[in-house]
């Protein structure tokens, strides 16, 4: 009776036990949860990281899967319900993300998914390069400085120099260059003037090469006037070689067959257009009363290209009243 006592009583806790077991098993997986090891998403190129993937409550074994876009990365089986650790190496942009685990057991009916995640990429900046839209300045005028580093990533802090010393207050920009008004008041102010850039890589920060202002000297102000004022006798030498064919070299034509020679006692008037050896005479007069004997002068046309004029002829007139 006794010995039947204790196997009823073994067989009640073994079916407990087997009871128990049944439940455990069908325990679902709870939604599993992704992060990275490292306790941030900022990464630089060809860094590697690591990304934990587990559910907290479940019945393992426990099969995770790491998707990357919706295209698989890599499975693995746990037999209990630590976390998977996945490897990864940022090569690219395109290994940023997004990623996304899923976990399984026998009794999840196409597994439970992770939140997501992207990696975001950290560029170093690059050397910053200091400009103005003017090199040369004058006692009592304000200049412009611009600060830029062309890649980086943002935001990037920038701060301006002069020699050594600071002269501004730190600029933070989301985009564009950053920039600081200055005047020049005495020559000390065109001393050498730089810049420094960094972003989240504070032990990468860079300065700008070295950039100096030159005096302008007040006699440039006249160069404008200066161009203009050899533009303007330029167009006069221009104008007046064209000129010179038109109205000039006609003009010296017409005087040159146009002129007269006056001689004693008379005038004489030579007609260009008449033949050539034609001799004319003018009204004569005689200079005084009494002389019988007057000059006259013959023009005589030799030859037409040189229009040479012929020597004086004396001939003797006899004077009537």
């Amino acid at each position: 009776m006794v010995f039947l006592m204790i196997l009823l009583f073994s067989y009640l806790q073994m079916s407990q036990q087997i009871q128990k077991t049944m439940v455990n098993s069908k325990e679902m997986l709870s939604n599993p949860r992704l992060k990275p090891v490292q306790g941030t998403l900022n990464v630089v190129m060809n860094q590697n990281v690591t990304l934990s993937c587990n559910s907290d409550s479940g019945s393992p074994p426990v099969r995770y899967t790491l998707f990357k876009r919706n295209q698989k990365v890599s499975t693995l089986n746990r037999p209990d319900l630590t976390p998977s650790l996945f490897n990864l190496t940022i090569n690219s942009a395109s290994d940023l993300g997004e990623y996304k685990c899923k976990a399984e057991n026998n009794n999840t009916s196409g597994g439970k998914y992770s939140n997501s995640l992207s990696f975001t990429l950290l560029e170093p900046i690059s050397k910053p390069v200091l400009s103005s839209p003017t090199s040369q300045a004058k006692k009592g005028q304000n200049v412009t400085l611009s600060c830029l580093s062309e890649n980086g990533s943002l935001p990037i802090t920038y701060i301006f120099f002069k020699g050594t010393q600071s002269i501004s207050s730190q600029v933070m920009m989301q985009k564009g260059a950053a920039e600081i008004v200055l005047l020049i008041n005495s020559s000390s102010d065109f001393g050498t003037y730089k810049c420094r850039a960094e972003n989240v890589f504070r032990r990468n920060a860079k300065y700008s090469d070295g950039f100096n202002f030159t005096l302008a000297e007040e006699r440039r102000l006249s160069q404008p006037l200066i161009i203009s004022l050899g533009l303007i006798l330029l167009l006069f030498a221009i104008g007046l070689a064209l000129a010179i064919p038109f109205f000039l070299i006609p003009s010296y034509k017409a005087k040159k067959f146009k002129c007269t020679r006056p001689s004693t006692g008379f005038t004489s008037t030579p007609n260009v257009e008449e033949p050539e050896d034609e001799v004319i005479y003018s009204e004569i007069a005689p200079v005084k009363p009494e002389e019988e004997y007057i000059n006259f002068s013959v023009i005589r046309r030799e030859d037409e290209k040189d229009k040479r004029v012929s020597a004086t002829v004396y001939s003797r007139v006899l004077s009537r009243d």
